[in-house]
Parts: structure tokens; sequence; C-alpha cells
């Protein structure tokens, strides 16, 4: 497949060896291993920034990150996903979900505590480790048999507290864990409630911790059927203000509105709304799978990027080191010129300011090390992670790219996601030019006598009015030519450059759908063609 997939790197990748398949998670793996890890061990980037990936990083199954302050519905929008408990589950006005719960698929149901959980090599949890005993008696996984769990797993989080508590009482850094979930993750769903719209000092750290990461952040807008319209519009404006404050990109963020959970509504003004955010977020989450490898493949472009300015900081903070004296003042001087530092390599080595790490969070790790004892730079090192970026990605790219068409689509299902696939209950049955798909009679027919007056009034020739003449009434909707266009091609069923009454009922019903707000067909569905044109329509096919 390709030639630098499968090689090993100085023993590290133990798994697999030559008879592994060469997969685009093999690939994945195979680059890392051999390309960044080294940049990354040389220079102590897992120190400063991210833990070593392992095997599970590659291939364990998109996963779902929930957080929100509590009450907003984290536990109850996995319940409603699922559409089953889950070990573990308490849900409450009060703050209930104290712990890092992974709701993971297994054979059968059982939870696993966080202590025996960082050691499976099986889980991508191993480097959870490093924050203690006092996580990892806050973290656990919930097995069970789940059609949604093959596809995802979901990780839901403790309700985000507000005041001193939520940094000092839980005795872990709370979005430095929030900041490892969120380099793993697929997708990162903020959830709000529409009562409680206030973002925290806490909240607002945990949202700064996915700094990076913004692409994957998706928001929920909660029990927004306890509001009525027009308090639902002050609502949402107040959100985004409230998310433009925190949240430094110029990108407006998604927002679905809805109520997720399976009670009936308790208002229902917005019930269409409803309906078409939430097959909106199931959409975006069924994707996932598809887009898992193209996730991964641009999670290692990332990182690969953040290990080549790590290396080019450190070794210039080696290379200003005196050799004898004054280390400890030279020291101080170097971390307090950081800012002008990050320029100077900016321009060194055309390198966008993005990339760079924050400023306060770097000065802060520098105090503890001694800069005579870092590496200086290694060229072949950086030309490494250079060749990679340059050539081998675009290779695992077109690899990804074959992969995705030989597969069949791999999606979401299960749970809610199949209440609304097929039925009366799908999203848009009976509505635009779905309607009267299942009637025996021809929609059209009910509002044919109006239309038939307007035919009249267009002088018609022999049982036909021109496109001149239908042109002057379609032009009357005031929609574009480009859609009139379409709506004339969809009606003239004969293909004759003429309308006769039918048709012309057909045309006026086209309009009134696109005027309603819905899409016209690419093609005339059977219940909408003309009974007098069905017999000539079938024996064309």
């Amino acid at each position: 497949m390709f030639s630098w997939m499968g090689k090993q790197a100085g023993g590290r990748e133990r798994a697999g060896g030559a008879d592994a398949v060469q997969t685009v998670t093999g690939g994945l793996r195979s680059l890392y291993l051999r390309k960044v890890l080294p940049l990354e061990e040389a220079y102590r980037f897992h120190e400063f920034h991210s833990p070593a990936l392992e095997d599970a990083d590659f291939e364990n199954k998109p996963m779902i990150l929930l957080v929100g302050q509590y009450s907003t519905g984290k536990t109850t929008f996995i319940r409603y996903l699922l559409e089953q408990d889950f070990p573990g589950m308490r849900i409450g006005p009060e703050p209930t979900t104290d712990s890092f719960i992974a709701v993971m698929y297994g054979e059968t149901e059982g939870s696993t505590p966080g202590n025996a959980l960082v050691v499976d090599p099986k889980k991508p949890f191993r480097k959870l480790s490093r924050f203690g005993n006092a996580f990892l008696n806050r973290f656990m996984c919930s097995q069970l048999p789940n059609q949604v769990l093959k596809s995802i797993s979901i990780i839901d989080s403790p309700g985000i507290l507000s005041g001193e508590k939520q940094r000092i009482s839980r005795g872990y850094d709370f979005c430095q864990v929030l900041q490892w979930f969120a380099e793993r993750v697929d997708r990162i769903i903020l959830l709000f409630d529409a009562h409680k719209l206030d973002i925290s000092d806490e909240f607002s750290e945990a949202i700064k911790a996915f700094r990076g990461q913004d692409d994957k952040i998706r928001v929920v807008l909660n029990k927004a059927d306890q509001v009525d319209t027009q308090q639902l519009m002050r609502v949402y404006g107040a959100l985004m203000w409230s998310l433009g404050k925190v949240i430094n990109t110029p990108e407006v963020l998604r927002v679905y509105i809805g109520s997720f959970w399976a009670q009936p509504l308790q208002n229902t003004d917005n019930r269409r709304l409803f309906e078409a955010e939430a097959q909106d977020l199931f959409r975006d989450i069924q994707s996932l799978p598809q887009k898992a490898a193209v996730r991964k493949l641009n999670d290692l472009i990332k990182r690969a990027r953040l290990a080549k300015v790590h290396a080019y900081i450190i070794s210039y903070l080696k290379k200003e080191m005196p050799s004898v004296f004054g280390k400890d003042n030279k020291k101080r001087e170097l971390i307090s010129r950081l800012p002008e530092i990050y320029i100077q390599l900016q321009r060194e080595y055309q390198i966008s300011a993005g990339d760079f790490p924050e400023v306060k969070a770097m000065q802060e790790q520098l105090e503890n090390y001694d800069f005579t004892k870092f590496h200086s730079l290694k060229p072949k090192l950086i030309e490494a992670v250079d060749n990679m970026l340059t050539s081998k990605i675009s290779s695992l790219m077109s690899l990804i790219s074959q992969e995705e068409l030989s597969m069949p689509t791999q999606i979401v299902q299960g749970g809610a996601f199949d209440g609304t696939a097929e039925g009366p209950f799908n999203q848009g049955y009976g509505e635009g030019a779905k309607e009267g798909a299942d009637e025996e009679e021809w929609v059209v027919a009910k509002d044919k006598p109006v239309y038939d007056e307007l035919f009249y009034t267009l002088s018609p020739v022999n049982g036909k009015i021109s496109g001149v003449n239908a042109k002057k009434e379609m032009v009357t909707s005031k929609l574009p030519n480009s859609v009139l266009g379409k709506i004339w091609k969809l009606a003239d069923c004969d293909c004759d450059g003429m309308l006769d009454e039918e048709e012309f009922a057909l045309a006026k019903h086209l309009i009134k759908i696109k005027l309603d707000g819905y899409e016209l067909p690419n093609n005339l569905p059977p219940h909408l063609v003309p009974p007098s044109h069905r017999k000539s329509l079938q024996k064309a096919d």
C-alpha cells in the first residue's frame, strides 16, 4: 500500500508486526511513532503539553464529551440518545453527576472503576493515571450492550459548579482533565439550560481549556420548550453574547435548540423548530464514525505542528543560556522575555502565532526546569516532521478517500437515532413535496379549482397555455428565475413547452411549496405527477 506504513520505530510498536493489516489507523500510528514521537521525546513535549499517544488512541471509536453546568441535562441527554439507563447514572436538579463516566459498549452491563480502567491497554485512558487518585476515584467506565455504543462512546462530565469549590474541593485539576479529553474526542458538546445562561468563572475556564479544538465544539440550548417564542429569541441572543466573550473566534458556533429528553413538550409553539434542530444534531453525531479517520489525521497534524514549535522554543532557551555564570538570572530574563521570543521565532521560521502554546502557561511550567539540560536544535528531527506534513499526509489522505469509497457508509444506529429514521415521524414526512405521498387522491386536486380559474384567464389554446403566458403568472410569486425555471421543468411533464390545466396546477403547487420554505425535489415524485400524464410517463420509463 505505502512503503512507509508498517515499519517499526526502534521496537516501539509492539502490536501488529509484519502481519498487521495496513489500514489508515496503522498508517497514522506508524507516522506518529517514526516521525513525531522522536521529536516529542527529545524536547520533553510530554511533560509540557500532552502524554504520548498509544495504540488505543488510534483504534478507539469516536468519542463525544458532554460539558455543562449542573442540571443542564447532560446525563439526561445520554439517556435520551441510548433510550436506556446506564450503570452509574444519576439524574436530579441538584449536582448529581460527581464523576467522569465513560459510557462505552460492552457485551454485558457493568462498570469499571478508574484505577482499574487506566491499566487496561484496550482502553484509551491509560495516560489519565497522571491526575492521581483524587481523579481516578471520580472516574469510571459504564459498559452496556447498546446499539448506539457500537459506533460511538460518550463521556459524561461532572456538573460545573461556581465559586472556589470548583477548584479546591475536587482535589484534581478539572480543566486539565477536560483538556486531555478534548484533544482525543471527536465532538465536544456544551449544554446550556434556557433558564441558566450565566457562564461562571469556572465554566469559562473550562471552555478556555478547549483552545485549539474549536472545530469540535457544538452548543446545545436544552430545555427550550420551557420558554415561549419571544423569550426563546431573547435567550438565544443572550447565549450568543455570553459565548462571544468566552470563545475568542470570529466564527459563530453552531447552536442546536431543543428539549432533549423523552417527555412531552411543555410549549409546542416551536415543535417544528425543535424537530429540525434535533435531526441536524443527530446527523452531525451520526457522521462521526465516517469522519473519525480524518479527525485523527487532523489531530496528528495539529500535534506535529505544536511539537515543532515546542522544539524551537526549548532549543532557543538552551542556546541562550550561559555556560558558566549567571544561569539563574538568565533563566528569569528568558522567561520574562518569552512573548518577544515567540515573535522572534515566528519571523525566523515563518510560523503562525496560532501554533504557539499559551505564553502564561508556558512561563509557569518553565520555572521548574533547568534550561542547561535542554537539547539543542536537531535539524533531522524537524526535517522528519516537515517531510511527514508535506508528503506523507497527502498520501494518507488519498488512502482515506479510497477507503471511504470502498466501504459502506458508517453511521450511528439504534436508540433515539432509529425513532425518526423511517415512517410518519421522520423529519419532513408528509410536508412540502412529500405531502400526499401516501394518499390515493392527487394532492394538487384540493386547490385545483382555484388554479383552474387562473388558468383560463391566461388565454389557453387547445387546452394549453404558452410559456410566455405561464411566465406572466409565475413571476408574480417573486421567486428568482433559477427557481421558476426548475419549477417549469418539473411541471412540463410532456416537455412540449406548454402547460395544460393539470400541469399549470402542478406548477402553482410547486410554487406554494417553495414559498412555504420547503426545498423542491430534483425529480418529480410519482405522487405529484398529474393523473392524465401518469400512463405516458410510465411508458417512457
